[in-house]
């Protein structure tokens, strides 16, 4: 059994990724950070001697507190955040539990360095259509919920990577780390280089991805719908970023689809009310 106001390992994997899922902020130490300097998917670092300072910025959100073994400091800061009326949890047996159960971690090493507000900043061509929306909402969901994405002319993408301290993703050049690779999209190098390859759900939307972009529909089904879907949303926005929000949902869609119900299966008879006979009520 958890402690109380605690969650385990095994309920908030079911909620990471999900758009509505708790905020995870990881209040280890410098010194446990530096042993281990991985997170959570989607985790925020947060110092936890300065919450009094941070702690109104989570006012309407469910935060999961982290710590390294789920004791003192991850139950004392979110107490002091129920404390501020915030609905808070720490996670049971910590970071140690999670990595115990074989559970993705991002290494902080793969992201770029983070600005003020510890966001994190990534830059890639303008006009997207498949690897281009899929990617950032990796990034979104998994890695960096608050991350900056620069939509620039791809003429420019070096020199703003450069400027803004931004990643370029799926371009080519010299120096790119978060591009294809061979038969593979940059969403496949994105799963791999975060740590989240082990997810059999985004190891199966990364096939997805993969069809749709480098024109291999023959790889799953999926593939060419997906391919439809961009085209459309390409067509439908001129502004990249609203185009970035409406991509957002279908492959919110597409996760749990491949997350929780590929088995499942739809006709018309299947969801037809079954019919009562005259004089006849259904056991």
């Amino acid at each position: 059994m958890p402690a109380l106001n605690s969650i385990t390992v095994d309920k908030l994997i079911r909620l990471v990724g999900i758009p509505r899922g708790p905020t995870i902020i990881d209040v280890r130490t410098q010194e446990d950070f530096a042993a281990n300097p991985k997170l959570i998917p989607g985790a925020h670092r947060r110092p936890w001697d300065d919450i009094g300072d941070w702690a109104g910025q989570y006012s309407e959100r469910q935060v999961v507190v982290v710590c390294r073994d789920g004791h003192d400091l991850s139950q004392g800061a979110a107490a002091w955040l129920r404390h501020a009326g915030i609905n808070a949890e720490a996670l049971d047996g910590g970071i140690a539990a999670w990595e115990k159960a074989g559970l993705p971690l991002v290494p902080e090493a793969a992201l770029p360095a983070r600005d003020a507000q510890g966001r994190t900043a990534w830059v890639t061509r303008s006009r997207p259509k498949v690897d281009r929306i899929a990617c950032p909402w990796l990034i979104r969901r998994f890695v960096d919920p608050d991350a900056v994405i620069l939509f620039v002319p791809p003429a420019e993408v070096a020199s703003v990577a450069q400027r803004f301290g931004a990643a370029p993703f799926d371009m080519e050049g010299d120096g790119i780390a978060w591009s294809h690779d061979g038969d593979r999209c940059t969403f496949d190098v994105m799963l791999d280089g975060f740590g989240l390859s082990c997810l059999q759900s985004l190891a199966h939307l990364g096939l997805i991805v993969r069809g749709a972009d480098t024109a291999r529909p023959d790889l799953v089904p999926e593939a060419a719908g997906l391919v439809a879907l961009s085209l459309g949303l390409s067509r439908m926005f001129t502004d990249d970023h609203q185009q970035l929000e409406a991509g957002m949902l279908i492959y919110d869609a597409l996760y749990r689809w491949c997350r929780d119900a590929t088995g499942e299966t739809h006709d018309w008879v299947s969801h037809q009310p079954r019919r009562v006979r005259a004089g006849k009520v259904p056991a």
